[in-house]
């Protein structure tokens, strides 16, 4: 078997083998203007409108300022209890209680500081988790994008969980590093000046240059987590993916007492999870074993040897002016700089851990944003897997070249000018499909499955590329499908007629609602408005109707919108044929001309042409005449 990788745009088609994977980290600013934190071109993408970009840019000064008051409280708090446990030691009453009443003072203000630190962090968190989402999903849903990425394009496989957990993991875990970083970073400053004027410059330089050698190590010992945190949230993806799959096909399984099937897969699936979960927590207790110990405990060890160093040197001027209770109290205040300090620095150690794990969640988004780019540039990727056999089949099919046939809008007409019917693949279905219908013209499709029929709606509908030639048609919102499972939309009763429209355009369009009591009497429904007894009634239209129901709501729903086309595939399957006489009268009545796909022979005689494809490439697009219909009956 070989794998290759179509790629697709415009007039250009290449074939390319899966290559090396882009850069996971990227370094940049943040999603707003003054700011420089790590980043990815996920969080570039993301550009704030003044007034949300200056709500932003609030919430990082209101969040700047709280880590400054913060470290600030910690310095204080740090001196403050420095100065009391000195008054207890040399039992100095008047020390302890000025300091004792100062530290029990300030208690509600730093449970303030710290609280409003959580709230700026998480308003930024939900600010950027909003932003980030809804400019993924005007991407997603785009023209005819969300289908393209299922059913044109491969590379993203659960588009659902990278638009939910992925995202709000990804801006939890960014607005997490800012904070992460920029406290430790801080403190770092704030107590390298504190402890220079103390110690001196030398101790305070030996801990930056453990920081830095411990950091490179550490960084490298890390790079497998953005890898295994890519392949964690593939595997949960597939695992929900299945999953949702038991539910939506609940019915179809059960009637084929598929229970322990499907017990077998989902099982496989787990296990696959299970498995590498495994192997991500015994990596990452190895890789914490060695984070507590160099960022944790030796860090600390390397502290007390540098804040020794000046007590330990008797020779030092502070031995020489300074009494036995100043420098105790000189070397607590100093020790616990030098604490926090190192504490600080080993935050930003393993502050990589973190960051590599983002890296992960980072690679997911970008390729995200990547795919939604092209597939709305007109490009897409297939992995298409193929024996070695028909590689010179393959290299046939690719002669074909997706994009480069003409769509031409106008009224009234549908027309096929040699046009190739294929596969987003490349498989040719109709090497050359020429035919043409005006409006007034019903047109029965019929064929064995497999030759085309579903690919030829496609095609009408923009849904799949045009290989060559030219296609007349009308614009898209004057062609309508009606397929033999109708979708149901989330909503009221009047939502099932009108969809895809609103109520506030069914209004524009000055169709009343006894207009739409009048659809609904057409195809023999009006008895679920009166059980409803409201238009607004909400309820899971798709298990509340039963089949030909939902077949009849979707033939009002085609009565409201009126197009001058339609198409019609096995849509009155569940419908009674009185019925379905009415509705394809009707249809004439009103203007509908039809493109049809039904095996049922009493339908022939609502049509004028019939468009015949074999499967094996070729077709025949004739007049029904009496004999036809005689023969069909």
């Amino acid at each position: 078997m070989c794998n290759q990788v179509a790629v697709i745009q415009g007039k250009n088609t290449t074939l390319i083998r899966p290559g090396a994977q882009r850069p996971l980290w990227l370094y940049d600013d943040f999603f707003f203007h003054g700011a420089s934190w790590p980043k990815s071109r996920a969080v570039a993408a993301v550009k704030f409108p003044p007034w949300s970009a200056l709500k932003a840019t609030g919430y990082l000064i209101f969040i700047a300022a709280m880590l400054v008051a913060r470290t600030y409280c910690d310095v204080w708090m740090i001196q403050n209890g420095t100065m009391i446990e000195s008054g207890i030691i040399s039992r100095d009453v008047t020390l302890f209680k000025r300091h004792f009443y100062s530290y029990a003072s300030v208690i509600p203000g730093i449970a303030l500081v710290n609280n409003f630190l959580k709230l700026g962090l998480n308003e930024l968190k939900l600010r950027f988790r909003e932003r980030l989402t809804k400019n993924l999903y005007d991407q997603y849903l785009l023209g005819f994008t969300y289908y393209k990425m299922g059913n044109l394009d491969n590379r993203i496989a659960n588009a659902d969980q990278l638009l939910t957990q992925d995202v709000e993991k990804f801006c939890n875990s960014v607005v997490d590093l800012y904070s992460n970083l920029s406290k430790p970073l801080l403190d770092i400053g704030l107590y390298l000046f504190k402890l220079t004027s103390a110690i001196g410059a030398q101790g305070p330089a030996i801990m930056m240059a453990y920081l830095l050698i411990s950091g490179l190590f550490l960084t490298r010992l890390r790079r497998p987590i953005g890898k295994m945190t890519v392949t964690e949230q593939r595997y949960e993806g597939e695992y929900r993916y299945v999953n949702s799959r038991l539910i939506t096909n609940s019915e179809e399984i059960a009637f084929y007492n598929g229970n322990l099937r499907e017990k077998q897969t989902i099982h496989a699936t787990f296990k696959k999870l299970v498995d590498h979960l495994h192997n991500f927590i015994f990596f990452r207790f190895s890789m914490g074993f060695v984070d507590s110990i160099i960022a944790k405990y030796i860090a600390t060890v390397v502290g007390y040897l540098v804040v020794s160093r000046p007590f330990l040197n008797l020779s030092h001027p502070r031995h020489l002016h300074s009494s036995h209770n100043e420098l105790l109290e000189d070397y607590y205040q100093s020790g616990r700089m030098l604490l926090r300090m190192s504490q600080a620095l080993g935050r930003i150690v393993l502050a990589g851990r973190e960051m590599t794990r983002l890296s992960g969640f980072t690679a997911r988004i970008t390729e995200l944003m990547k795919v939604l780019k092209e597939l709305n540039a007109g490009k897409y990727e297939r992995t298409m897997v193929s024996q070695q056999e028909k590689e010179s089949d393959d290299a046939k099919k690719i002669l074909l070249v997706p994009g480069s046939g003409q769509i031409i809008n106008r009224d009234n007409i549908i027309k096929f000018d040699h046009t190739p019917l294929a596969t987003p693949n490349g498989d040719i279905l109709i090497k050359d499909l020429t035919f043409e219908v005006r409006s007034g013209t019903n047109v029965l499709v019929c064929g064995p499955n497999g030759c085309g029929k579903s690919s030829l709606f496609r095609a009408l509908g923009e849904l799949w590329p045009l290989f060559g030639g030219n296609l007349t048609k009308p614009e898209r919102g004057k062609l309508f499908y009606v397929p033999q499972r109708p979708y149901m939309t989330l909503g009221s009763l009047r939502d099932q007629v009108i969809y895809p429209d609103t109520y506030e355009e069914q209004r524009r369009k000055g169709i009343s609602d006894q207009v739409l009591k009048e659809y609904l009497d057409n195809v023999q429904l009006g008895h679920i408005l009166n059980r409803e007894g409201s238009w607004d009634s909400v309820q899971d239209w798709m298990d509340v109707l039963s089949g030909g129901e939902k077949q009849r709501m979707a033939m009002a729903r085609l009565f409201y919108h009126k197009p001058q086309f339609a198409i019609l595939d096995e849509c009155t399957s569940a419908v009674s044929v009185d019925v379905e006489d009415y509705i394809y009268s009707h249809c004439r009545t009103v203007g509908i001309s039809l493109f049809t796909v039904s095996h049922r022979k009493s339908l022939w005689k609502h049509h004028e042409y019939y468009l015949h494809m074999d499967g094996r490439g070729n077709y025949e697009f004739k007049p029904i005449t009496e004999e036809t219909v005689e023969f069909g009956s």
